[in-house]
């Protein structure tokens, strides 16, 4: 239990550095206590509470600690992590302490690091936020797979879409993945769309990032822009397309054919677009969200529940009517609290 002098001594140390410029979280973690309870002590130095002085029985001596250390540093076991170290030495007949308690030592004494000569992983930073008021601010794209009657060939959809509105703005089928294809597209799309300073989210396949389509995003003044690697919540939209996509009832599971794919995808296309009612959007379709004429619909839908509450007020306990509110923004990989807390510091 610390003392009232050793307390103080503590906090006064604590005060100095932070008046230097130091941060309290990073000075705490340096001499090992808890912020929370440097900030208790910081109220109130009075604390009286009564501590256990308990000590487990199968806690380790400093000199088997000492032991242990050694062994995981000796030049036969620098390279091979607790998980190898100790059924090697039980081979043996040896026993020094269990992989979990090898592993809680090895992180108290700050020597968690790779014990082998391989690369150092590499830091993954979650993508942008990418926020989106209106249409063709922010697009995303991927391709998926489909199916041929020949086990092991297959076709290969390229789908384009606006995350704002959720309509498919482009999309075409090849027989191949290449940034070639990609490129043909997006030079493809209407011109009356303005295409300069549209993100454009992808994941990190090798179409998304062929030097050829790159150099084209550039030329159009379209901004890229990726996924994690191996991390599909990076690209919910699309995802959720092609489940919309391939979870529809008369969705063949084999094509015979690309022109038979490409027959089919038109009509799902005009399907989504024009008559698909999509829950992200308060149940209107994209092309009706696209071309503003979701805030009408919603507007009439909110007078008819109000009408309905004011023909029979005791059916609505709460007198409120289920909220059908217009949108403004869509969020792609929207940050969370801790992580624009930690920008902010770093910034």
């Amino acid at each position: 239990m610390t003392s009232l002098n050793d307390k103080n001594i503590i906090l006064s140390i604590i005060k100095e550095a932070v008046s230097k410029g130091s941060r309290k979280s990073k000075i705490c973690e340096l001499v090992n206590i808890p912020i929370r309870t440097v900030q208790r002590w910081e109220i109130s130095t009075n604390d009286n509470r009564q501590y256990r002085n308990y000590i487990p029985k199968n806690k380790l001596s400093p000199l088997e600690r000492q032991r242990v250390i050694d062994i995981c540093c000796s030049k036969r076991f620098v390279d091979k992590s607790p998980k190898e170290i100790v059924p090697i030495l039980a081979e043996e007949g040896i026993y020094i302490a269990s992989e979990a308690t090898i592993y809680r030592i090895l992180r108290e004494e700050r020597m968690m690091s790779y014990r082998e000569n391989t690369k150092f992983p590499t830091k993954r930073y979650k993508p942008k936020e990418l926020k989106a008021t209106g249409t063709n601010q922010v697009w995303s794209w991927d391709i998926t797979y489909l199916r041929t009657k020949i086990k092991g060939l297959f076709y290969y959809l390229y789908l384009f879409m606006d995350v704002w509105s959720r309509k498919i703005v482009a999309w075409d089928i090849f027989e191949e993945q290449s940034s070639e294809n990609a490129k043909d597209i997006i030079t493809k799309i209407d011109s009356n769309i303005d295409l300069r300073g549209i993100y454009l989210h992808s994941d990190n396949g090798s179409p998304m990032k062929g030097a050829t389509f790159l150099n084209t995003l550039q030329w159009l003044g379209i901004i890229p822009s990726f996924s994690r690697p191996s991390c599909s919540n990076d690209n919910p939209f699309s995802e959720s397309l092609f489940k919309t996509l391939k979870y529809k009832i008369n969705y063949p599971k084999t094509f015979n054919n690309i022109d038979e794919v490409k027959k089919w995808m038109e009509r799902f296309v005009n399907w989504y677009n024009n008559e698909h009612r999509h829950s992200g959007i308060q149940y209107v379709t994209p092309n009706q969200r696209h071309t503003g004429l979701d805030k009408s619909i919603l507007e009439k839908r909110k007078l008819t529940y109000k009408k309905a509450m004011d023909k029979n007020p005791e059916r609505w306990s709460k007198k409120i009517t289920r909220k059908w509110n217009w949108e403004s923004i869509e969020i792609l990989n929207p940050e969370t609290k801790n992580e624009k807390y930690n920008r902010r510091q770093i910034a």
